[in-house]
């Protein structure tokens, strides 16, 4: 089965055609390609994009929907590994990046907020000090100590962070493709790129993700992919889930769409050699697992409509890399978001192209690529 986001209407959008050398080059039509694209056709530079399948056809029209704040690791813990000022800043970045998705997204995204669960009590203490290193720092955030309807007595507290929300993520990187189109890129779909030197552009970036392999050797050391599994269920007989929930520190995460579906994903850690992957598959025991994780949050085994993986792209210390590949004038990567690709390619791809444009911000330094590459 294909993924439940995939089958949504593709929007028409301007066919470009750009003759000759382009200014800049970008691999990837997935959320980062298209934002650093529609950034860089905003400022008048001849941008193609070339995409190996369609718009949004890898991890951006393959994920969970979620659209939340700040990267894969728990505030308080970014606090400890790269500094409060650091922390705070990347924070502050998430949320001016949900905010640019709710003026770009239309109903695709829906600012619902999000729940992050505890599973156990140890969870529970995990959750209350990120909890309290927020609201420290003075970010929207509340701690919810008891949990009412099919969430009671099965979870341990949990944090609600209100700026947060829902994204239907194909539909929504389609109508970025179409603003950057209009905005005079060129987007090529079903166009591979198999190696750098065939473009022809005069600076190219790397917008691909967990998909970044083989372009640069460099950059298949420093991402490794890994494999997310989803199902979607049959329509439901009501809302259960008002907004997205996530538990055990990210493994289990689900959703209800706006026609009621369940759309449910995790579980890797119990196949984790198996799911360090770039191979793009369902496998009976993840699906099992997740069959059954529906089964409980519903009551009853609800009838499964849509089973899809979606490849993302991990980093050493979870953070991105965005920025200009050291030693290698005019070539610049934004990929490795370790799961939180849905804002933080929105925010880098944005990030790359202002540098391009001549206007690095602060916050790029966060995501130097010279630190491992």
């Amino acid at each position: 089965m294909s993924s439940y986001w995939l089958e949504d209407d593709r929007p028409a959008f301007p066919k470009r055609h750009l003759s000759g050398r382009v200014d800049v080059a970008i691999v990837g039509a997935g959320v980062t390609g298209c934002s650093c694209a529609l950034t860089l056709a905003d400022a008048g530079l001849r941008v193609r994009v070339h995409e190996a399948r369609e718009i949004a056809g890898g991890a951006s029209g393959r994920n969970g929907g979620f659209a939340l704040r700040g990267a894969a690791a728990p505030y308080d813990a970014a606090r400890a590994e790269i500094g409060g000022e650091r922390a705070a800043s990347l924070w502050r970045l998430t949320e001016r990046a949900l905010d640019r998705m709710a003026e770009l997204a239309g109903d695709a995204f829906r600012p619902r907020g999000s729940l992050r669960l505890a599973a156990d009590t140890e969870e529970a203490k995990s959750l209350k000090a990120e909890y309290e290193a927020l609201r420290d720092d003075g970010f929207a955030v509340e701690w919810r100590p008891e949990l009412d309807g099919r969430l009671a007595d099965r979870f341990h507290g949990a944090i609600f962070h209100p700026p947060d929300g829902s994204i239907h993520p194909a539909r929504w990187v389609r109508r970025l493709a179409v603003q950057a189109a209009e905005a005079g890129a060129e987007i090529r779909e079903r166009e591979p790129v198999r190696a750098l030197d065939e473009l022809d552009a005069d600076q190219v970036v790397i917008a691909t993700d967990g998909y970044t392999r083989g372009l640069l050797e460099p950059l298949d050391q420093a991402v490794k992919p890994a494999r997310g599994q989803v199902v979607a269920t049959e329509p439901l007989d009501a809302e259960y889930f008002a907004c997205p929930h996530y538990a055990r520190y990210g493994y289990d995460y689900w959703q209800q769409t706006e026609d009621l579906r369940l759309v449910l994903g995790g579980f890797r850690d119990s196949a984790a050699l198996e799911e360090s992957t770039a191979e793009e598959a369902t496998t009976p025991g993840v699906q099992a697992r997740l069959e059954a994780f529906a089964s409980e949050l519903v009551g009853r085994a609800p009838r499964i409509t849509n089973r899809w993986s979606g490849i993302f792209g991990v980093t050493e210390d979870l953070l991105p890399l965005a920025g200009q590949v050291p030693g290698r004038d005019g070539l610049w990567v934004s990929c490795g978001y370790s799961g939180h690709g849905n804002v933080l390619g929105l925010a880098c791809g944005d990030l790359v192209a202002s540098a391009i444009l001549g206007q690095q911000a602060p916050e790029l330094a966060l995501f130097d690529p010279g630190r491992v590459l």
